[in-house]
């Protein structure tokens, strides 16, 4: 199970890369007049003009994260998945997400998973601080089994204050922020070890289950507008599904982690457990590193002061690509 692990548990990220390509070159028209789309598809979030300001959407799901939810029977949490995995690709660009709209499919309503779905993204709203303004449920039997929960985030920013990445330069630092776990990615993979080799009740060493490990909800990052606003940087990363190869959506130069964050217990339980590969778990997981700040040297301090737990991790390179010490992540 070792270097195709995550393909092997179903979700092959070069295929959805090409896939994603396939899609992207067909997506060709541009609005005329006002409101038009800036920059280009492919970054965390997509821009629109708006006068002085910019609009900026993004849109995200909980994946099979549900699948857990279902068999812990308790869906109180996903909700903060759903505004943080949505919320954290506006934060990258330094975009204050502002307002949000859910979409629920499934096969059979239940009350009681709506209630608890409710309660999550309320939370989720109240640590973002948006206004969730709508929203849609469709009951898709044939079409949908279970229950899939997504959403659309809208945020705005002055233009001048949008960060792309268009600065990064060699030699820059990179400061990762640790995640809370999972989060909402990589739990296919995380699904089937603990399936084939355990169950969601086994209890870790720290006397949690794996089932709760899991769950534990995304870390929304609502710090990173108040360290754009204080502290140089040049550039951004919400560390999801692809793990270190996220990095490559910032800039053309490389990104080499010498000293990365200490993975937390599930990450080496899912490594030893379903003995996969250095490569494999940093390419599918965040590995204890949810976001990350690129920055000139004389900004890690200012960093540091701001966000508890942020520690260098690496550098920027001239070489592309993202290595883990002289392992390069393809």
């Amino acid at each position: 199970m070792s270097n195709n692990a995550y393909r092997d548990a179903g979700v092959d990220i070069d295929l959805e890369a090409t896939a994603i390509k396939s899609l992207i070159k067909n997506l060709t028209y541009r609005r005329t007049g006002s409101g038009k789309m800036m920059g280009s598809v492919g970054h965390f979030a997509g821009l629109i003009e708006f006068g002085e300001m910019a609009l900026a959407l993004t849109t995200d799901g909980v994946g099979t994260k549900m699948l857990v939810a279902d068999k812990m029977q308790d869906w109180s949490t996903v909700g903060i998945d759903c505004i943080a995995m949505n919320v954290n690709d506006l934060y990258v660009m330094n975009i204050e997400p502002v307002a949000f709209v859910d979409y629920i499919a499934t096969d059979k309503l239940s009350i009681e998973k709506m209630s608890q779905i409710g309660i999550g993204l309320n939370e989720g709203a109240r640590q973002a601080n948006i206004d969730i303004v709508g929203g849609e449920t469709a009951s898709l039997r044939g079409l949908v089994n279970g229950l899939d929960l997504a959403g659309t985030c809208l945020g705005m920013q002055k233009k001048e204050k949008i960060i792309s990445g268009a600065t990064i330069r060699p030699g820059d630092m990179i400061l990762g922020v640790p995640s809370t776990g999972l989060h909402s990615n990589g739990l296919s993979l995380a699904r089937s070890v603990v399936e084939k080799y355990a169950g969601y009740d086994e209890k870790m060493k720290s006397g949690r289950t794996l089932g709760q490990e899991l769950l534990t909800p995304t870390r929304i990052y609502h710090e990173s507008l108040k360290v754009a606003a204080s502290c140089t940087v040049n550039g951004m990363c919400h560390v999801t599904g692809g793990g270190l190869l996220n990095f490559r959506r910032l800039s053309g130069f490389g990104f080499r982690f010498d000293t990365p964050i200490t993975p937390p217990e599930i990450f080496t339980w899912i490594q030893e457990t379903g003995d996969i590969s250095v490569e494999e778990m940093y390419r599918t997981f965040n590995m204890g590193m949810g976001y990350a700040y690129v920055v000139p040297e004389e900004s890690v301090d200012g960093i540091r002061k701001l966000v508890p737990g942020a520690k260098v991790v690496g550098s920027v390179v001239e070489e592309p690509g993202s290595f883990l010490g002289e392992l390069e992540i393809t």
